[in-house]
Formats: C-alpha cells, sequence, structure tokens
C-alpha cells in the first residue's frame, strides 16, 4: 500500500516527469558531443549484404558449372528471437509482404531484423495490455468505470500492436532526412570523379567515403550500391534497390537517369548535373517549408510559456506599487 501510496501521489508522478524530461533533454544535447556511430563499425554492417551477394554469385557460378559445393559466408539468424517466431510460426500469422523493404529503409538488414520484428509485433501488445491494465486495476484506477478501464486496457494492446511499425517508420523518417541533407553534395562529388574518367563504381566507391563524415547513412547506401553493382546480374536492379531503400523522389529520379544513361548511352555527367541541381532544390524547398511553418508551431508554446512571464514582469512592478500605495492609506 505504501508503494502504490508513492507512486499515485502527484507530487511524486510530477518529480519524476521533470526529471525524465530533464534527462532526455542532456541526452539530446550531449548526444552530438559524443561522436555518434563509428563510421567504421558502419561500414561493417555493409559487408554482410556484400558476403551475400557474393554467395549468391558464386553459387550462380557452381550451377552453371556443374560444381555441387559453393563457397561463401552465409549469414544465418539462430538466436532466441529466431526460435520463438519459427514455434510460433509468426511470419505466417503477422505476415507483411512489406516488412523487409520497411526494414530496409530503416538501415536494418538481414533476417535477424525481420525475426525481432515479428516477435516485438507479437509480444508488445501484451506488454502494452498487462501494463496498462496492472496499473488502472491494482494501482490507481483515477475513479474510472470498469468499463472504461476495460477499453483503455483494450486500446493500449492495439497501441502495442501498431508500436513496432511506428517504431520502423519513425527511424526511417530520420535515416531518409540524414541521406537527403548530404545527397546534393554527393551528386556534385560524384560528378567531379566522372568528368574526371573514373568509372561508375570507383566513383561511387570514392564519394561513399568522402562523404562519410557528413553523413554515415548516405556512406552505407553507397557502398552497398557498389556491392550490388559487382555481384548483382542487372546493373538496373542495383539502382532500383537504392531507389526501394531510401523511398525519396529525389533518390529515384537519379536512380532512374542513371538507368537511362546506361541503357542508351547518353553521357552520364550531364545526367548528374541536372539531377544535382534538383536536389538542391528540394532541400531548399523543404528548408523553405519547415521555417514557414515555425510560427504556426511557436503559437502554442508562446502563448503558455512567454505570455505568462511577460505580464508577471510588465504587471508586477505596478501591482507591487498598487499594493504598498493601499497599505498606507
Amino acid at each position: 500500500m505504501n508503494i502504490a501510496r508513492i507512486l499515485t501521489n502527484p507530487d511524486n508522478v510530477l518529480t519524476a516527469f521533470v526529471a525524465l524530461v530533464t534527462f532526455a533533454t542532456i541526452v539530446t544535447v550531449a548526444r552530438p558531443m559524443l561522436g555518434g556511430q563509428n563510421l567504421e563499425k558502419r561500414m561493417k554492417s555493409v559487408a554482410t549484404r556484400r558476403d551475400e551477394l557474393k554467395r549468391r554469385s558464386r553459387q550462380a557460378m557452381a550451377r552453371d558449372g556443374g560444381n555441387a559445393a559453393a563457397s561463401g559466408i552465409r549469414h544465418s539468424d539462430e538466436g532466441f528471437y529466431k526460435r520463438v517466431v519459427e514455434k510460433l510460426n509468426l511470419k505466417t500469422l503477422l505476415e507483411d509482404p512489406k516488412v523487409v523493404e520497411k526494414l530496409a529503409q530503416a538501415g536494418f538488414r538481414g533476417p535477424k531484423p525481420v525475426s525481432t520484428f515479428y516477435f516485438f509485433r507479437f509480444a508488445m501488445p501484451f506488454v502494452f495490455a498487462v501494463g496498462t491494465g496492472f496499473y488502472l486495476f491494482l494501482i490507481n484506477g483515477f475513479g474510472m468505470p470498469t468499463t472504461t478501464r476495460l477499453c483503455a486496457t483494450v486500446a493500449a494492446f492495439v497501441i502495442g500492436f501498431y508500436a513496432p511499425n511506428l517504431y520502423v517508420s519513425n527511424v526511417a523518417s530520420k535515416r531518409r532526412t540524414a541521406i537527403m541533407q548530404a545527397f546534393p553534395d554527393a551528386l556534385d562529388l560524384l560528378l567531379i570523379c566522372v568528368e574526371s574518367g573514373m568509372s561508375i563504381e570507383a566513383a561511387i566507391q570514392k564519394v561513399s567515403h568522402e562523404i562519410g563524415s557528413r553523413s554515415i547513412e548516405l556512406a552505407e547506401e553507397l557502398s552497398l550500391l557498389t556491392a550490388e553493382l559487382s555481384y548483382l546480374p542487372e546493373r538496373r536492379q542495383a539502382y532500383e534497390n537504392l531507389a526501394r531503400r531510401t523511398n525519396h523522389p529525389g533518390v529515384k529520379s537519379v536512380a532512374t537517369a542513371m538507368i537511362q544513361a546506361e541503357k542508351y548511352g547518353t553521357p552520364l555527367g550531364n545526367a548528374l548535373r541536372v539531377m544535382a541541381k534538383e536536389n538542391r532544390e528540394l532541400r531548399l524547398a523543404a528548408a523553405e517549408k519547415k521555417a514557414a511553418a515555425l510560427p504556426a508551431q511557436l503559437t502554442v508554446p508562446m502563448i503558455l510559456f512567454f505570455l505568462p512571464v511577460l505580464f508577471v514582469v510588465i504587471l508586477g512592478p505596478a501591482i507591487i506599487q498598487v499594493q504598498n500605495m493601499m497599505a498606507k492609506k
């Protein structure tokens, strides 16, 4: 009972909320100073996809040559999540045909993220529902009737079912933004490399190393594009995979231009120059759109936080002076 009284005390709840907000603010401010993730570690994750493509290429060559033994590195998932997913047959129960594409857009590649996604999509509804029901029925029901508490528990169950999708979508959106902030500069570097006489594979590999200090996500995608250009049977498929992973119209237009340049033999430099200009305009338009939305977004915070303080500063001395005059009378 003492623990329940402490947890339901409004002062303690407010203190915990303020502490959580303060901690989140400190982490947000200090995160850029911590150096973020190392580029070399992120590049090692791309090697997984490169080894998989190499393995498939060698297997195809072995089948064509009649050789049964195909060398290469096979990446599999044998963890706890994989065993639970297979035992409960969650891939069939919670089938999502676009889950691999969504995870790739968020930067999660390979079989392990797929098993992890299905596991949490199955477990999170029960976790949310049990947590909400435990709090409302055993700790503090806020005076709500039983029907309302049951509805809140069912709503928590539904929210838990969609929580993994929301998380993946949020990560993919942030990753897409980070890529597009540096993509026009990468196109400029790629244009310089191509016009200097480098092949497209060597140019993309060079740009991926140079752009890593600006955007690790874009460096990953370009390194993966280089691997797919080397091992996939059709180069068109590599460009389409890049457009599918980023899911941005600017990257899709560049991929289409590069496919057409290789198919029809048109100069790649002219296409890259035009695409770089268009992507710079898209980046500028996105910045202008965000700046134009700031006044509307700042209206409510200004009303809630700035105006009361301003009224206190302006009217405070006048109120004190009036009180002093009334006290003298």
